[in-house]
């Protein structure tokens, strides 16, 4: 770990944070690889998966975004630390709200009738991709967003709480990838095709991330309010699409405990490395 901070340590922050994307992008094809060795998923092992998913990406905004933003408030902003995480956290949810209303998109357990956003002609499969891709950008900022933090030298942020939520990030987009890409194998999508999608789901995490750092390098006053966005945009897709999608069949016990799993992973390592 002390190799790998020192890594990150020497590079260039936006350089970092792609990397770290990256890797999150190439668990998530990892993961949509799977399809090449299986073509059915039981339902209650997905819903387990999307639920691990869930408590990964809750336990990181508090963790890893919600905390350091509050504490770095206390500094940049005395006399109104309360502000700068509360806009934040508003602002990340009404983003994704905003996208979530325009961008047609369909959850992974729902039928095609049920897809959301803006009415559009798009195959069912495209809409799969463009829901998951939707899910993924809080995950590529809140990354990026951290390691431009870390790189400023604040006592609130650290390198290796930025990796810390890389591989947290990581761990929950290798079952992400598999869920994706294996209802498209299900439906009779060639293994190529299913894997393909997939992964294209989780490029958009390097983009986000690399936006992410930037920002927070070149405006350093928005830094909290940054990281609170992140947390914001994360825990509106847990609410409003992973845990919805968790409970429409018998196996919403095995999401729940799925989510408590993830919960802890996520804790311990942000506890543990950050």
């Amino acid at each position: 770990m002390k190799e790998l901070e020192s890594f990150f340590q020497g590079i260039d922050p936006v350089w970092a944070a792609l990397i770290a994307t990256t890797f999150t992008w190439l668990v998530t094809a990892a993961g949509a690889s799977l399809v090449f060795f299986f073509k059915t998923l039981h339902r209650g092992l997905l819903d387990g998966m999307l639920g691990f998913t869930g408590g990964v990406m809750v336990a990181a905004s508090f963790w890893s975004l919600l905390n350091p933003a509050i504490e770095m408030s206390e500094h940049m902003y005395p006399g109104m630390s309360w502000m700068p995480a509360s806009v934040g956290f508003l602002l990340g949810a009404l983003f994704l709200f905003a996208l979530d209303k325009k961008l047609p998109h369909l959850h992974i357990n729902f039928r095609e009738d049920e897809s959301e956003g803006v009415k559009t002609q798009l195959h069912k499969t495209t809409l799969l991709v463009l829901a998951i891709t939707l899910h993924n950008i809080p995950e590529g900022l809140a990354v990026g967003v951290l390691f431009g933090a870390a790189s400023l030298g604040l006592e609130d942020a650290s390198f290796s709480s930025a990796i810390a939520l890389a591989i947290g990030i990581g761990i929950q987009n290798f079952p992400e990838g598999f869920a994706v890409a294996m209802p498209l194998r299900r439906a009779g999508a060639s293994r190529w095709r299913s894997f393909n999608y997939g992964q294209l789901s989780a490029i958009v995490e390097p983009v986000a991330g690399v936006l992410g750092a930037l920002t927070v390098i070149y405006i350093q006053p928005i830094l909290p309010f940054a990281l609170a966005f992140a947390a914001g945009a994360m825990i509106y897709v847990v609410v409003e699409e992973v845990i919805p999608e968790t409970q429409r069949d018998k196996y919403t016990d095995v999401a729940v405990l799925g989510f408590i799993g993830g919960f802890l992973v996520m804790m311990m390592l942000d506890v543990a490395l950050g």
